[in-house]
C-alpha cells in the first residue's frame, strides 16, 4: 500500500490517495482517497438524516431491500469474486466462500429481524405490581461504524453491515485501506438496487479514517488486531458508546486417538490453509495424543506436500493464494525461524516464495513446544505447528494454556467424550469433527474470550447488539392513590410488612421445604 499526494492545478496540495496492489502480483490495481476526519463527519451527518427514515419502514420492508441485493450479489458473483482475488490475493474458491456467506446473510436477517427484535412482553411475580402492563422494546442505535479487516473484505466487512441495517440503523463502513475496492463496489450494488440514499456508505482510509469513526458513531463493530481492538474499546468507552470486537486468535486443534486419521487430517488443512490461514479462525496449532501422532503427522506431510500455493486463476487452480498483508510476511518468517532455532523441525514449507507478489509456502512444523512464537502468538498464515501429547488431559490445559480465547476444534469419533472435552476448552467456539463451519450458522452466536474480543456476531446477540432496549410499564387500572404513596401511612406500611412476609419469609420458606 502507497501513498500518492497531488497538486490541483494551482499548486495547492489536493489530497492522499492510496494505492492498491494485487498481492499475486505486486500490480497496482486501483487508488482510492485517504479521507480526512471531516469526511467522516460528514458521512456521518448524513447518514444521522437518512436513518430515520430507514427505521421507519418495518421489516418486511427492509427485507425487500435484502432481496433486491441478494439477487444482485448473485448476478454479478463473477464480477465480485474477480474484485476480492484481485485486490486481496486469496484462492478463487477462498472469495466464493465469501459470496456465498453474505447472500445467506441477506435471506437470515431478512427472516429473523422480525421475531429477535419484537417486542417482549414482562411478567412479574410481585403481587405489588397487580394491574401493570410491561414489556420491553428494540430501538435502533442510529449510525453504526464497521471497520473492517483485509482479510475477508466482503464477508467481515459488509457481512457485518448487514444485522446492523437489518435492526434499523444506517452504516457507515470503513474497509482496510488494503482491500478497500469490494466494499466499494458493494456501496453501488446498494445505489443500483434503488436503496434510500446514504444509508449505506463506505468511506476509505487508513488508520486516522477509522479512529475518525470511532470518534463519530453511535456504535462500533471492529475486526482486526488485539492491539488496535483495545484502542477502539478504550475510545468508545470514552464516549460512552457501545463497541463489539472480533480480535485474534490462537485457535487450537485436538486429535484423539479414536479419530478417523483421514477426517483429522482433511478438518485440519482446511482449518489452517483457507484463505492462507489468514482468519482469526485459522486453525494454528495442534495438539495429538501419542497412540496416534506418527501416523497422523505421516498422513499430515503427505497431504501438506500436495497443498498447490501461487497466483489465484480459475477454480482448482491453487489451494494457498497469496499474503495479503506485507508486514505479515515478516511475522510468519519470524515465527518459523524462533520454532527452528529452538529445536523445531520443518517438515514441509518453511520459506518464502520466489517470483513477483507475496508468497510463503505451506509449513509444516514438528518438535514444537510453548517456549515457541509459533504456539504462543497469532501467526495469521499458511504455517501449521503441531505438537505430541501424553492424553488428552494435556490437550486440554495446553489449549487453555494461551491469552487468546476464539475457536477450538476436537476431532474424536466418541462424539460424548469429545463434547466433554470441548466444554472445558476457554474458547468462545468450539467445533467437533469440524473447523470453522459454524461460521456459515448465522443463528449459532461467534465470539471470543479472553484478548479475543469482546460480544458476539451471529445469533440472536448478533442483531440484537446493534439495538438499544426500552422497558415501558403501564398501570391498566390506576387509582387516585396507591397504599404505599407519601403522605406515608403507618397502617399501610404494616399491611405490606405482612405481605412480603407472607409471600417470602418463614411461611413462604416451609412451603419451598
Amino acid at each position: 500500500m502507497a501513498e500518492i499526494r497531488t497538486l490541483r492545478a494551482d499548486g495547492a496540495l489536493a489530497g492522499t490517495r492510496i494505492a492498491v496492489d494485487n498481492p499475486a502480483t505486486g500490480a497496482v490495481v486501483g487508488h482510492v482517497s485517504d479521507a480526512t476526519a471531516q469526511e467522516v463527519a460528514e458521512a456521518i451527518e448524513r447518514a444521522r438524516r437518512a436513518q430515520p427514515g430507514w427505521a421507519a419502514l418495518d421489516t418486511r420492508s427492509r427485507a425487500e431491500f435484502f432481496a433486491r441485493a441478494r439477487r444482485w450479489l448473485l448476478a454479478h458473483r463473477e464480477e465480485v469474486t474477480d474484485g476480492i482475488v484481485e485486490e486481496n490475493g486469496k484462492a478463487r474458491e477462498d472469495a466464493i466462500v465469501e459470496i456465498v456467506y453474505c447472500a445467506g446473510a441477506f435471506a437470515h436477517w431478512a427472516k429473523q429481524a422480525q421475531r429477535l427484535l419484537a417486542r417482549t412482553k414482562i411478567r412479574s411475580l410481585s403481587p405489588f405490581l397487580l394491574g401493570r402492563s410491561m414489556y420491553t422494546r428494540r430501538v435502533p442505535l442510529g449510525v453504526v461504524g464497521v471497520i473492517g479487516p483485509w482479510n475477508n473484505p466482503l464477508l467481515n466487512s459488509f457481512g457485518d453491515a448487514i444485522p446492523a441495517l437489518a435492526a434499523g440503523n444506517a452504516v457507515v463502513l470503513k474497509p482496510s485501506e488494503h482491500t478497500p475496492l469490494t466494499a466499494l463496489l458493494m456501496e453501488r450494488m446498494v445505489r443500483e438496487c434503488g436503496w434510500p440514499e446514504d444509508v449505506f456508505q463506505v468511506v476509505t482510509g487508513a488508520g486516522a479514517t477509522g479512529q475518525a469513526l470511532v470518534d463519530t458513531a453511535d456504535f462500533v463493530m471492529f475486526t482486526g488486531s488485539t492491539k488496535t481492538g483495545r484502542l477502539v474499546a478504550a475510545r468508545a468507552g470514552e464516549r460512552l458508546i457501545p463497541c463489539s470486537l472480533e480480535l485474534g486468535g490462537k485457535d487450537a486443534l485436538i486429535v484423539l486417538a479414536d479419530a478417523s486419521l483421514k477426517r483429522a487430517v482433511n478438518v485440519t488443512i482446511q482449518g489452517a490453509l483457507a484463505n492462507g490461514g489468514q482468519m482469526c479462525t485459522s486453525v494454528e496449532r495442534v495438539y495429538v495424543e501419542e497412540p496416534v501422532y506418527d501416523a497422523y503427522v505421516d498422513l499430515l506431510r503427505e497431504r501438506f506436500q500436495r497443498v498447490t500455493s501461487g497466483k489465484p486463476g480459475g477454480l482448482g487452480s491453487v489451494d494457498v493464494g497469496a499474503m495479503t498483508f506485507p508486514p505479515q510476511v515478516a511475522t510468519v518468517e519470524d515465527h518459523v525461524d524462533d520454532a527452528v532455532r529452538k529445536g523445531a523441525r520443518v517438515l514441509v514449507g518453511g520459506h518464502t516464495m520466489p517470483g513477483p507478489g507475496r508468497f510463503f509456502a505451506p509449513t509444516l512444523l514438528v518438535d514444537v513446544d510453548h517456549t515457541m512464537k509459533c504456539m504462543r502468538e497469532e501467526t495469521f498464515g499458511p504455517t501449521l505447528p503441531v505438537m505430541k501429547v501424553a492424553d488428552a488431559e494435556e490437550a486440554v490445559r495446553l489449549v487453555n494454556d494461551s491469552s487468546y480465547g476464539l475457536q477450538a476444534t476436537v476431532i474424536g469419533s466418541n462424539t460424548k467424550r469429545a463434547r466433554r472435552l470441548a466444554e472445558r476448552l476457554e474458547a468462545g467456539c468450539v467445533t467437533i469433527n469440524d473447523a470453522q463451519t459454524n461460521y456459515m450458522a448465522l443463528g449459532l452466536p461467534m465470539g471470543g474470550w479472553k484478548n479475543s474480543g469482546l460480544g458476539v456476531r451471529h445469533g440472536a446477540e448478533g442483531i440484537r447488539k446493534y439495538t438499544k432496549l426500552q422497558a415501558v410499564s403501564t398501570n391498566r387500572f390506576p387509582l387516585r392513590r396507591d397504599p404505599h404513596m407519601i403522605p406515608y401511612d403507618a397502617s399501610a406500611y404494616r399491611l405490606i410488612l405482612r405481605l412480603v412476609d407472607l409471600m417470602y419469609g418463614t411461611r413462604r420458606r416451609h412451603r419451598d421445604k
